[in-house]
């Protein structure tokens, strides 16, 4: 049984710093932040899930069967995440290539502590425990006292590319190519960045980069000598009672200091007519992912090519909604839709088949989600972009990024995109502008 108290807070940013640093004496740990935008969907400003009661960690087979199992067994809320190569247990495909970072495929756990933050108010939601529990943790953390922010310098760390420049256009030429046969309309390339024997703070890393982002999607994730730190823009599927929301990005464009380039840069990604065919692409094929699960009639397109601008870029997204059968299996829904049409194509599973071919690496946790269920079987995932993947037992460093492949992709014009979308995780790590 849950116990559930609540504090005021005075300063929100200053106590989300704190919850961050005394988390790091656990083992597991999700952090997920809003970082103060105001989506419509959004259910809190930030949460904290630390120390596993139980948990599920496992391979793609069966994968979510095993899920769906711990799911039901637990009743509980439970945190984690679902790797892009989760695809195996969904179709009849294959991830073969490299991969250096090793995380378990899946991974979940059901928490003995949550924290959520709304406005001022930290909710503190226990499992089996005494008030008193609660009050001594809501002490510990505020009277922890914050290091004094260094200023960011250049570090000692040299990011690889696993594909150059030359190899690149090579891919997606071959990529082109399949697509101007028939084969598919569109798929997500994407490329790794690395950094081997290295060792980083992954909370500072974290706390780093969201600083530049200050991303809707925000997370930190630490399982043992494993790490995530992301500064996600997309939401990949949420519930809410019997509402299921998917909110696809496709269509990227820079910012500048100057208001009227930058009012001008988003003005031209709105009227950009490839973005938006990218863009009107994948939502046709979300739109086929909700119906699987969905009432017949259910599934609405609210918003359709719709420009957000965030710290770095601006970004193109679409917001479809359907409603399913409140007994319907919340962990069907998740599998009906995995993984996300974002970051695969159209037909997706030809784009899948065709990515596994040309890529570099295995994606992994990258363009995977992380998120969380709720014991009324609501949940909310992202989309793992923009984000710095950690092992620190191989200090082993990587983040990668990709972008949509049309039949009107220019490679030039696409590898300038990955190197704008890289320029975030490479600043963080490197300690200087690239």
């Amino acid at each position: 049984m849950r116990k559930s108290f609540s504090f005021k807070v005075d300063d929100v940013q200053v106590f989300k710093a704190k919850l961050l640093v005394w988390s790091q004496q656990f083992y597991e740990v999700v952090w997920l932040d809003s970082n103060s935008h105001n989506n419509k969907y959004s259910s809190f400003d930030g949460m904290l899930a630390v120390d596993a009661l139980t948990a599920l960690s496992t391979d793609s087979f069966n994968a979510f069967d095993d899920l769906k199992t711990y799911q039901t067994e637990t009743k509980d809320w439970i945190f984690g995440y679902l790797t892009y190569d989760l695809k195996n247990n969904v179709e009849r495909l294959k991830s073969e290539n490299f991969d250096g970072l090793h995380f378990p495929e899946l991974y979940f756990f059901q928490p003995k502590k949550i924290i959520q933050i709304q406005g001022d108010t930290a909710h503190f939601i226990y499992l089996n425990m005494v008030d008193d529990e609660i009050k001594v943790d809501f002490d510990e953390i505020t009277n922890i006292t914050l290091k004094n922010k260094k200023e960011t310098k250049e570090k000692n760390i040299h990011i690889k590319m696993r594909i150059f420049k030359d190899d690149y256009f090579d891919r997606v030429g071959k990529m082109l190519q399949k697509i101007h046969r028939g084969d598919i309309y569109e798929a997500n390339f994407c490329q790794e960045f690395y950094a081997e024997d290295t060792e980083i703070n992954p909370l500072e890393t974290y706390n780093e980069l969201n600083k530049i982002s200050k991303a809707p999607f925000s997370v930190f994730l630490k399982l043992n000598d494993k790490y995530v730190a992301s500064a996600s823009p997309e939401r990949y599927i949420k519930k809410e009672g019997t509402t299921v929301i998917s909110q696809p990005i496709k269509g990227t464009a820079k910012r500048s200091l100057d208001k009227l380039e930058d009012e001008k840069l988003r003005t031209n990604l709105a009227l950009d007519e490839k973005e938006r065919a990218e863009n009107v692409m994948i939502v046709d094929l979300v739109r086929n992912d909700l119906s699987k699960s969905a009432i017949k009639g259910s599934v609405q397109v609210t918003e359709l090519c719709k420009v957000y601008t965030y710290n770095q870029v601006h970004q193109m997204i679409s917001t479809i909604t359907s409603t399913v059968k409140s007994d319907k299996n919340v962990i069907d829904i998740i599998k009906e839709t995995f993984p996300m049409g974002s970051m695969t194509g159209a037909p997706k599973v030809s784009a899948m088949k065709i990515i596994e071919e040309l890529e570099a690496t295995k994606r992994g946790v990258y363009s995977g989600t992380v998120g969380y269920i709720t014991p009324e079987q609501d949940f909310d995932f992202n989309v793992i972009i923009r984000s710095i993947l950690y092992n620190a037992t191989e200090k082993y460093v990587s983040f990668s990024v990709g972008g949509a492949i049309t039949a009107k992709a220019s490679p030039e014009k696409e590898y300038e995109e990955c190197l704008l979308k890289a320029k975030a995780m490479r600043q963080v790590l490197e300690g200087k502008v690239s």
